[in-house]
């Protein structure tokens, strides 16, 4: 089981994240064992089936499956544990995220664009928590698709109302660079809509309310609503058709606990 736990998380990291809305570290994940507790890494791995925008700005939805990714426990040598979900005060965790491929036929005000390919997001995310109160805020580089920097952050504000269920409400801002604006919003002089040029800055505003369900001590099911609303150059960009961007997921993960150094 623990060389198996080891493979999957492995695999996790080099799959990616989550859609925009329902980032990694998003999953409110269950309490932990005393077992747990003395681990070195506890982490919740699954999948999530998310109803989110075509793309950035669209008026067009979709449905897709992504992988789940939430650590209560992350280990770095020289740093000792750099995340205790039992703890208060500061934490760091990694971060992920992806985001899909966009084609010029996906909408007739894409005609003329570039077809941008799918991307992963990698970096790393920090913040402080206390009882009921959580503020965070991460940072990601991209690649593949676009090799721009991005981030979010946010405030959660926390509630238990019952001994198996997390609820978690807050707003979220999200920002970007000109190199990943420029990729998702920015249009050449060919294009349907003629040429824009879109620089890094705010990208949106929004909130998010969530909620997890320990069904058992390992297995969790999650529930999420989203809302951002595109800001700056984002949303004046002609490619923009709806300013209100709106995702839905709902998934399960099973939790993992090990050690990997001595």
């Amino acid at each position: 089981m623990k060389l198996f736990a080891k493979a999957a998380v492995c695999s996790a990291l080099l799959v990616g994240g989550i859609a925009p809305g329902f980032a990694a570290d998003d999953i409110l994940v269950g309490d932990l064992t005393p077992t747990e507790a003395r681990k070195q890494f506890v982490v919740d791995v699954g999948l999530a089936g998310v109803v989110t925008p075509k793309y950035d700005g669209s008026d067009d939805y979709i449905v897709y499956p992504l992988p789940l990714i939430a650590f209560s426990r992350f280990y770095l040598p020289g740093f000792g544990q750099v995340k205790d979900g039992e703890s208060q005060g500061i934490f760091f965790y990694p971060s992920f995220s992806y985001v899909g491929e966009r084609k010029p036929t996906d909408d007739p005000k894409l005609a003329g664009t570039q077809k941008v390919e799918w991307a992963g997001e990698v970096g790393l995310g920090g913040g402080y928590q206390y009882d009921w109160f959580r503020a965070f805020a991460e940072v990601r580089h991209g690649f593949n698709g676009h090799t721009g920097i991005v981030g979010r952050a946010g405030i959660d504000f926390l509630f238990q109302p019952l001994d198996r269920l997390k609820i978690a409400v807050g707003p979220r801002v999200d920002f970007a660079d000109s190199d990943y604006m420029e990729t998702y919003f920015g249009s050449p002089a060919g294009s349907a809509v003629g040429a824009y040029s879109a620089d890094g800055g705010f990208k949106s505003v929004g909130a998010i309310a969530r909620a997890s369900f320990a069904a058992t001590d390992d297995v969790s099911l999650h529930l999420q609503g989203g809302w951002d609303r595109l800001v700056g150059d984002a949303a004046d960009s002609p490619i923009s058709l709806d300013d209100d961007q709106f995702t839905v997921a709902i998934g399960a993960t099973y939790r993992y606990d090990f050690n990997l150094f001595d």
